[in-house]
């Protein structure tokens, strides 16, 4: 069973509407609207005529094909002509999303000899005979780079660097808002694990930390693996550790709800991927003991040898104590916990039945989960989804903001699992003991208390694990600091 997916901002679209002057015409544009779906966001005259009135008419749909609907119901209404169609995703993209600015005006002769020459080569030689400067006196200090070659971009698989960048964009402008954090995009041409490793090792001058995104699995284990061996900055595959951070934040606040401890529930995880991979083993680290990984073939067990890789053989090394096979359907039989980072549809309200008592459900599935809310209701305990328009969203913005700006604060040479960690239980300590509720186990990712909390955390588990190199600072907190001057 799929459930039609709910009208949402993502496919707003503002129609500019003339309309003949006569009373109710008004009322049946917007009854038409309504019984085709739509959900109308607001309503602005442009500009009145001697018998005509133009108005824009903002409306969220559910897909491109659900906006054509809408224009279509207003197409019989005898006076009314839709004169433009204006899809407001893509005009808010229209010219990229972020632009770099300069931190100081240049007004006189006296500004541009500090600035550019000659002034500047006094703050290279600088640099030049202490190279550690080069975190205070250049952008380095707060600077990251987003970096994707497009073959695993959001559920749309390959498609490539150039059609990644407004996602890139996206998270860049995430960076800064919520962690004062300076970030570009940078989208590599090549699919070869040693050429975009090299190509990352030759630009990481310039950057304080590394976000890998959207590389496809298995390439992006070994990528990240040996860039972290080999370059004295952080490096973060946020598809990887930020998903589990947060699922790590949201499962610690479930097992409250339901009175249940880590190392005494079964979690099946749907989709051996970058994302499945980590949250196996951040939950692990946290105490859980039986986990069992599913893929298209079904469970991943010690001895499997059809469809597996290096990654997958660790898997099935290091999971499934008990040696269980089969399907989803066969495993997820008696499970507490279940983790969907796969595809729509892969589990039913039968599956959910089979579960343990008061089973905990995340269907990450982007944008379609593998179970809608609607068929889990009255089967689960707890639910959460990838979406904004349900309670409980599993989002990464949650995450690396703060761990980057905790990481860029204390100037870690790495991000550690104990910084992980930390990060985790600080989202989900926001959530109070008496806030605590089957819909509200995760805060809202506009909470602004969220990234100081996690980049305090964090830079304190970067000291306890011997990673930072800047002297521990006094009085006002590091993010505070940075927010001022970098937001």
């Amino acid at each position: 069973m799929m459930t039609q997916a709910t009208p949402n901002a993502s496919y707003s679209v503002t129609l500019r509407v003339r309309i003949h002057n006569k009373p109710g015409k008004l009322g049946e544009i917007t009854t038409a609207i309504g019984k085709a779906g739509g959900d109308i966001e607001g309503i602005d005259i442009v500009s009145v005529g001697k018998d005509f009135l133009i108005r824009d008419i903002t409306v969220n749909a559910a897909s491109e094909s659900h906006d054509k609907e809408i224009v279509d119901s207003l197409q019989d209404i005898d006076g009314v002509e839709v004169v433009n169609i204006s899809d407001r995703t893509f005009l808010m993209h229209l010219g990229g999303k972020i632009e770099i600015a300069s931190k100081m005006q240049l007004k006189t002769r006296s500004d541009l000899s500090m600035a550019y020459t000659p002034g500047v080569a006094r703050v290279c030689e600088a640099i030049a005979k202490d190279p550690e400067k080069v975190f205070n006196l250049t952008i380095k200090k707060n600077m990251v780079a987003v970096i994707t070659d497009g073959t695993a971009v959001l559920g749309l698989g390959d498609i490539g660097p150039a059609a990644a960048m407004p996602v890139m964009e996206g998270k860049c402008q995430l960076f800064k808002e919520f962690g004062g954090v300076d970030a570009f995009p940078i989208c590599l041409d090549t699919k070869d694990p040693h050429e975009i490793i090299q190509t990352i090792k030759h630009i990481s001058t310039v950057f304080g930390g590394i976000n890998l995104e959207d590389i496809s699995a298995p390439r992006c284990f070994e990528i990240e693996e040996r860039l972290v061996q080999e370059l004295d900055i952080p490096v973060f595959h946020d598809d990887q550790h930020g998903t589990a951070v947060v699922v790590l934040a949201a499962l610690i606040n479930a097992l409250k709800i339901v009175n249940k401890r880590m190392e005494d529930i079964k979690v099946v995880v749907n989709g051996i991927g970058a994302a499945g991979v980590a949250c196996s083993k951040i939950v692990m680290a946290a105490g859980v003991k039986n986990i069992i990984g599913c893929d298209t073939t079904g469970a991943i067990y010690n001895g499997r040898k059809d469809n597996m890789n290096w990654v997958k053989d660790w898997y099935a090394r290091n999971t499934n104590p008990n040696d269980e096979q089969g399907t989803i359907h066969d495993v997820i039989k008696g499970a507490d916990v279940f983790f969907g980072l796969s595809a729509p549809g892969v589990i039913d309200h039968n599956d959910l039945a089979n579960m343990a008592k008061e089973p905990i459900v995340f269907a990450m599935a982007n944008p379609t989960p593998e179970i809608m809310p609607e068929e889990a209701a009255g089967h689960v305990a707890v639910m959460a989804t990838g979406r904004s328009d349900y309670p409980n969203q599993i989002n990464n913005v949650l995450c690396f903001p703060g761990i980057f700006r905790g990481a860029l604060n204390c100037r870690a040479s790495r991000i550690t699992e104990g910084m992980k960690l930390a990060a985790a239980h600080a989202i989900a300590d926001i959530i109070g003991p008496e806030e605590l509720h089957p819909d509200y186990i995760i805060p809202s990712v506009f909470d602004r208390r969220v990234g100081e909390a996690v980049a305090h955390k964090v830079e304190e588990a970067a000291y306890n694990d011997g990673v930072a190199r800047r002297e521990r600072a006094t009085g006002e907190s590091h993010f505070e600091a940075s927010m001022m001057v970098n937001g």
